[in-house]
């Protein structure tokens, strides 16, 4: 009913006076933008959606299903197996200049929201399906603190209360609550047959969080008058990630390699001096929890850190802070060995901070009952505590017994489907752009299997961006296809980071595989994750979008779904070497039927390659282009231009 809900809010609002612009690819699928009446607008999709029978969700029973083994197969949230997925960081992916004034206005009282909200999403959830996608990924939409915060809006990761979303979200002018354009958002999705995946954060909190009034118990605090350390400096009396000397680092590694976490190195005692008890008052001052204990002692909330390896260079992390997921009067003090790789001595049942783990394992049920989503993505999953994790796949499978799980994990092994989870990030987004590392990663995979579906993707919110590689432009734009044409045809899960369909260049974050020259080009206080920030919807950065070709890559998926869906070690072979050649050339096989894949890697120029065949048939047609090749005897003679791909069934 919350559909219906925003279309009669939608339908009680007058005549829009404003100029409001929309970018034509939303809904036509060219380039350009166009003035509309919002409202009409809006109005306009929502009906179309309404007016189309409910479309089957992947792994969906139905009365249609062909065995009951097809039912046991996608049990258990393995519908990700089949999962083509839109990534939707919900305020940047629709957020626009409606009003043309050449600026993202953030207060629009009279009006439409210009950053993105969850009826914009709506608005672009036929768009995001016409892709192919048959699964959304969002970021977190939970509520965001403001103690640390860089940028104007804030990380969407700084999690104030997980139980509650961003009012950001929202509409004011609908007169409805974010959550009620939520569920909107989720019952428009499930009409068209796309699943719902929000990404939590259920380790760190933002350092104003509801939850510290409340509760100061369940975080870290240390003396008030300690200053935070600079980015890079070595001062021990300052806060920051603990000091380790040379040979305790070598100490460290070597145990944890061991997976020996028994009286693990701490950290120096002048860093362990930092941390007081639990404060007995805690009161907000100019933004900023301060508390006072027993003994008169002023503390704060600390900010967080990477936490592993121990000597990690990444900046603080001062918008969010570590809970305490257990008590332990010794172990008072954030370091690797109380938040990642817990110490023996402290992870035992009778330090575990129930109360709050209570609350932890109750937030996905609580989103299960009032927005029906389908599945979750948990931010360093691995680094929760394996009983936690346990009990909160336990307490979403008993509401839904297919519910999925799915970890911030970039090693796609056996472990995680152990603990539960039906898919991980995995490593391709950093592997794809070095057709080596790449090669070798699918030759792994020809070889043992895949042990877990995985994202077959060229970047992720925290990488770089695929369209620019290799110099950005015509190079980034090859790059960024020669990426979706393999994807199509691997025993993985295609994922579409919102924007990379239109070239956008310009990184959410710079979290992972960035130089310190570019770096500098990318201020943090300017990232999209902390600040307001429009893709270029309406000139598609320059280049031809590549929403077209998505679109066909994915039907020609979808009709081979049995053979590529196929993650066993003989389904796939690789034969190119990644040494001589960018021509990369593999195979994909089920039963009879068997796939040839061609793909250049060369973003520069065409590429061509001779590839014997046994195979009866005289003539192969390109599944991706249409376009016929004669068999030269029992060679397959394909030219391909920079980043073109090609499939051919060969049996």
């Amino acid at each position: 009913m919350s559909l219906e809900n925003l279309r009669a809010a939608l339908q009680s609002l007058k005549h829009y006076e404003q100029p409001y612009y929309v970018p034509t690819l939303w809904h036509k699928g060219t380039i350009g933008i166009e003035a509309v009446d919002p409202a009409q607008y809006y109005l306009s999709i929502i009906e179309s959606i309404l007016d189309k029978p409910r479309t089957a969700l992947i792994g969906e029973e139905t009365d249609e299903r062909e065995n009951e083994q097809e039912s046991i197969y996608l049990s258990g949230g393995e519908w990700s197996r089949f999962a083509v997925v839109y990534n939707l960081f919900v305020r940047t992916a629709t957020a626009f200049d409606h009003n043309q004034n050449r600026r993202l206005d953030l207060d629009t009282p009279k009006g439409f929201r210009e950053t993105g909200t969850f009826l914009k999403s709506i608005a672009l959830l036929p768009y995001i399906k016409n892709l192919g996608a048959n699964t959304v990924h969002l970021l977190p939409i939970t509520s965001i603190g403001s103690d640390g915060n860089k940028g104007n809006l804030g990380s969407p990761y700084a999690i104030k209360n997980p139980y509650k979303l961003d009012e950001r979200l929202s509409e004011p002018i609908l007169g409805l609550t974010v959550e009620e354009e939520f569920r909107a958002f989720v019952e428009a999705a499930h009409h068209l047959g796309i699943r719902v995946v929000v990404e939590f954060v259920f380790r760190t909190a933002a350092k104003d969080s509801d939850w510290i009034k409340e509760h100061p118990e369940w975080f870290y605090w240390i003396k008030s008058h300690i200053p935070d350390r600079p980015q890079g400096a070595l001062d021990e009396d300052k806060y920051g990630n603990p000091i380790f000397t040379a040979e305790e680092l070598s100490q460290i590694l070597g145990k944890v390699e061991r997976h020996d976490f028994h009286n693990l190195p701490e950290p120096h005692a002048v860093y362990r001096s930092f941390f007081t008890e639990v404060p007995q008052t805690v009161e907000l001052q100019n933004g900023r929890y301060i508390g006072r204990t027993k003994s008169g002692q002023e503390c704060r909330i600390p900010g967080a850190f990477a936490d592993w390896p121990p000597q990690d260079t990444q900046p603080p992390w001062n918008d969010v802070t570590y809970l305490k997921l257990y008590t332990h009067p010794h172990y008072n003090y954030i370091a690797y060995n109380t938040v990642r790789m817990y110490e023996i001595n402290l992870a035992k049942p009778e330090h575990i901070n129930r109360p709050l783990w209570e609350k932890i394992i109750g937030i996905i049920p609580y989103y299960q009952d009032a927005f029906e989503i389908d599945g979750v993505m948990i931010d360093m999953g691995h680094a929760l505590p394996t009983l936690l994790k346990q009990s909160m796949v336990a307490a979403a499978r008993e509401k839904n017994p297919n519910f999925a799980f799915w970890d911030e994990n970039f090693a796609a092994t056996a472990k995680s489907r152990v603990e539960g989870y039906n898919a991980v990030i995995g490593s391709m987004p950093f592997v794809a752009h070095e057709i080596r590392s790449l090669t070798k990663m699918l030759a792994e995979w020809a070889r043992d299997g895949v042990a877990i579906p995985c994202f077959a993707t060229a970047e992720s919110h925290n990488t770089p961006r695929a369209a620019a590689r290799f110099g950005g432009g015509a190079s980034g734009r090859a790059f960024s296809k020669f990426v979706f044409g393999l994807s199509a045809v691997l025993p993985a899960m295609p994922f579409i980071h919102n924007g990379v369909e239109i070239c956008e260049y310009y990184p959410i974050n710079t979290g992972l595989g960035f130089s310190s020259d570019e770096l500098q080009h990318f201020p943090s206080h300017q990232l999209p994750l902390f600040s307001a920030f429009a893709f270029d919807w309406e000139k598609t950065n320059g280049q031809v979008p590549l929403n077209e070709f998505i679109t066909k890559v994915m039907c020609v998926r979808q009709k081979y779904l049995e053979v590529i869906a196929n993650h066993s070690a003989s389904s796939m072979t690789v034969f190119s070497d990644g040494l001589s050649s960018s021509m990369l050339v593999l195979t994909r096989q089920a039963g009879k039927k068997k796939l040839l894949y061609v793909g250049n890697a060369n973003v520069e120029a065409q590429e061509r390659i001779k590839i014997p065949l046994s195979t009866s048939k005289t003539v192969l047609e390109d599944l991706f282009s249409g376009k016929k090749l004669n068999m030269e005897g029992n060679l397959l003679n394909v030219e391909l231009a920079a980043g073109e791909s090609a499939l051919f069934e060969i049996s």
